[in-house]
């Protein structure tokens, strides 16, 4: 019997090792084999971020102080769509990013746990690209993308703001998904996009070429930095090639392509685009860590296919607790989340479900507000991963264990031995009360 699991593994097989965006392939090889710490651990792992902050009123239910069941709980407005999901949900509040300095956004501070700002290179690698290399081998070890204006995202269809491979190598976000398409399924695509995915492969090839004939003039002290300002093309291009080869795996789960790719009425529609094109990417196995960034992981954003005017900057300034603007815009990410849920749900894997082995994690890339000192950081956690997390619960901390805490637990559930995550001895002994994972949440 030919299942998802032996289809890729056969693809990956032949195409040899993965290389994009990482030198870490012989631990990718052995990750399988490490996931036995906590009860299974993820297989995948969702990142999503909304900008401007997570007011803890908006997910803490009602008359809830202290740490307990939702069983009987009330959830608020905003995510009130989750009541029938509750025991899959933790919710957690008393996380804090202090020490990440954001003000408008923490940027890379957000998924890396270190200070982030505007301008600001990536100092280490992001939680997020890390999962991506220890978790099982895929095609494409990470997929980030953004949600932003119509305007923006045509304007600057990628955009680096989150998440980072290391220091000073940013990731790029896919906002239009025109591209995104061409990117993941070229190699099945017909008419324009087709027309538009080889010619784009034919100046990739190019640039490449000239790249490398032009790099071998250069002083021997110049050509290293040189070959790793232009590796980006080659990778790009080995990239297509791979994902071109297992183009009859990846045509049963390339969504349909309609109007809404060339001709969308309000962003919304690119927004639930993305969405799609992020899961048929997880569900065919290409990628197992997906990052969303709604709002891009800066302050604009824009919502005017919910009927929301106001844009950007000037959400930041508004209150998120009881305000209909905010609800709006929060129970929009909450029928994303359940999407995404019920996506995973419907695929078997192993013994249950794609989403019985998939952890989505879902906070701001500024903590709880806009203009913020990052003293408290709400997350909502959803599925257990085969029991390695606990679920149907809400954590109130006491704000001294930080974000960083939370991504170690993470990858302590995916098999790493980790005590600490981006966050040196001295950081710590200022930021951190305790050390290793974060007991609250792990089984």
């Amino acid at each position: 019997m030919t299942t998802r699991r032996n289809s890729l593994k056969s693809i990956l097989g032949g195409l040899g090792t993965v290389t994009f965006g990482s030198a870490v392939s012989p631990q990718l090889s052995q990750a399988a084999n490490t996931l036995t710490s906590y009860k299974g651990g993820p297989k995948r792992v969702i990142f999503f971020l909304q900008n401007q902050g997570f007011d803890p009123k908006t997910c803490i239910p009602t008359n809830m102080v202290n740490s307990g069941s939702l069983a009987s709980a009330v959830l608020p407005e905003p995510i009130k769509a989750l009541e029938p999901y509750k025991e899959k949900l933790h919710i957690i509040n008393g996380l804090h990013g202090q020490h990440t300095s954001p003000a408008h956004s923490a940027f890379f501070g957000a998924l890396g746990g270190y200070r982030g700002g505007d301008g600001m290179p990536p100092s280490a690698a992001t939680i997020d690209h890390t999962l991506s290399e220890v978790l099982p081998e895929t095609l494409l070890p990470h997929l980030c993308i953004g949600m932003d204006s119509l305007d923006n995202m045509a304007a600057k269809p990628t955009v680096a703001k989150l998440s980072a491979r290391g220091a000073g190598q940013p990731i790029f976000m896919h906002s239009d998904p025109n591209y995104l398409y061409q990117l993941l399924y070229g190699g099945i695509s017909t008419g324009d996009l087709r027309n538009q995915y080889e010619a784009r492969s034919q100046m990739l090839e190019t640039i490449e070429a000239l790249a490398l004939s032009e790099g071998a003039h250069l002083p021997i002290g110049e050509q290293k930095r040189y070959r790793e300002f232009t590796s980006g093309f080659s990778e790009m291009n080995t990239l297509r090639a791979r994902l071109e080869q297992a183009s009859s795996h990846l045509q049963a789960f390339a969504p349909k392509v309609d109007s809404r790719y060339t001709n969308p009425e309000f962003e919304t529609d690119w927004h639930d685009i993305l969405l799609d094109l992020g899961l048929s990417a997880l569900k065919s196995g290409t990628t197992n860590v997906l990052t969303i960034g709604s709002g891009r992981g800066e302050i604009f954003g824009s919502w005017k296919g919910l009927g929301i005017e106001k844009q950007g900057h000037n959400l930041g300034h508004m209150k998120q607790a009881g305000n209909p603007i905010w609800d709006k815009i929060r129970s929009y990410n909450v029928s994303m989340l359940i999407k995404m849920m019920e996506e995973l749900e419907s695929v078997p894997e192993g013994s249950g479900t794609m989403m019985d082995n998939t952890l989505i994690v879902y906070t701001s890339n500024n903590a709880d507000k806009q203009h913020t000192s990052g003293k408290t950081w709400p997350v909502m956690l959803l599925g257990n991963c085969g029991g390695a997390f606990k679920t149907g619960r809400f954590t109130q901390l006491d704000g001294t264990r930080p974000i960083n805490a939370l991504y170690a637990t993470i990858l302590k559930a995916a098999g790493q031995n980790v005590e600490r995550y981006n966050m040196s001895e001295k950081m710590a002994e200022r930021y951190d009360s305790g050390q290793g994972v974060l007991r609250e949440i792990i089984a």
